[in-house]
C-alpha cells in the first residue's frame, strides 16, 4: 500500500482507475488501452480547456476503446482500459518525460497542468498510473507462473489530420522486438487492401513508451500496438469490420 500524499487534489480520483473485462479469459492476447476514455473531474473544469478541446483526440483516442471492447468480446480475451483521460496522466509514457503529464498537447495548451507541484503529479501518479500498471503486470505474471503463452497488444486511434497535414494511413502496427507477429498483422490487414504500415504513423521509443518496451519486450513477450485513423471508427458498424479485420491476426 502507497503512503498516502496530500495536495490539492487530493480526494479526486474516488473511482477505479481501470476497468478489467474477461480476467479469467483463456486467449493469450491481454488487450490494453490506455487512452480509453475522457474523464476529468469535475472539480479540475476538464483543466481549462474549452468543450472542444476537451472532447479532441488530445483527451483520448476516440473509437478506440469500442475497438478494444469488440475484439475482447471476438477473441474471448482479457482488456484493461483506463478510466481518466491521458491529459492527467499519460498511462503510455514512462514517468520522467515530460508528457507524462503534458502542459501542451498538439497545438492546445492545458492550463490545469501547468505549474503543477510535485504532491500532486506524485497523486495522480499514486492514483492512475500505479494501479494501472500494477495490475497489467500481476495479469502477466500470473499468466507466466502458469506457463502459458501471452501476448500483449495496445488498442490506439489516431487523427485523420495531424498540424494541419492529411493522413492516408489507415492502420499502423507498432513494434520494437516483436517485428515477426508485427509483420503477421501488418500482411494480414493488407490483404484487406488496407493501407497499413509498420511503425507509422508513430515509432516505439523505449525511452518514450510504456506498454510495448515495458510489458512485453523487456519480458520477452510478442507485443504490439495497434493504431487505427480515428475517422474510421466512428459507427458500430465500422467497428466491428476492424474487429474482424484484426481479430484472426493477433
Amino acid at each position: 500500500m502507497r503512503e498516502s500524499i496530500e495536495c490539492a487534489e487530493s480526494g479526486l480520483y474516488t473511482g477505479p482507475a481501470y476497468r478489467l473485462i474477461r480476467e479469467d479469459a483463456e486467449h493469450p492476447v491481454i488487450l490494453v488501452c490506455e487512452h480509453a476514455d475522457r474523464f476529468i473531474p469535475a472539480a479540475l473544469n476538464d483543466l481549462g480547456l474549452d468543450e472542444t478541446a476537451a472532447q479532441e483526440h488530445i483527451a483520448w483516442d476516440l473509437g478506440a476503446l469500442a475497438l478494444a471492447e469488440q475484439l475482447s468480446e471476438t477473441l474471448g480475451a482479457t482488456l484493461l482500459a483506463a478510466n481518466y483521460s491521458r491529459l492527467l496522466i499519460d498511462l503510455n509514457r514512462p514517468l520522467h518525460v515530460p508528457d507524462s503529464i503534458p502542459s501542451q498537447s498538439e497545438i492546445y495548451q492545458i492550463p490545469g497542468n501547468q505549474s503543477l507541484d510535485e504532491a500532486t503529479r506524485e497523486y495522480r501518479q499514486q492514483c492512475l498510473f500505479h494501479p494501472f500498471h500494477d495490475r497489467l503486470r500481476a495479469l502477466i505474471d500470473q499468466r507466466l507462473a502458469d506457463n502459458r503463452t501471452v501476448r500483449v497488444v495496445g488498442i490506439h486511434s489516431f487523427t485523420p489530420v495531424f498540424y494541419g497535414q492529411p493522413r492516408a494511413l489507415e492502420a499502423g502496427v507498432l513494434f520494437g522486438e516483436a517485428k515477426d507477429y508485427a509483420q503477421r498483422i501488418v500482411d494480414g490487414l493488407s490483404r484487406h487492401s488496407l493501407r497499413v504500415a509498420g511503425n507509422q504513423p508513430y515509432k516505439i521509443n523505449p525511452s518514450t513508451d510504456m506498454t510495448v518496451p515495458v510489458h512485453g519486450d523487456a519480458r520477452g513477450l510478442d507485443s504490439v500496438l495497434i493504431e487505427v485513423r480515428n475517422d474510421l471508427l466512428r459507427s458500430p458498424t465500422a467497428v466491428q469490420a476492424w474487429s474482424a479485420y484484426l481479430a484472426p491476426l493477433l
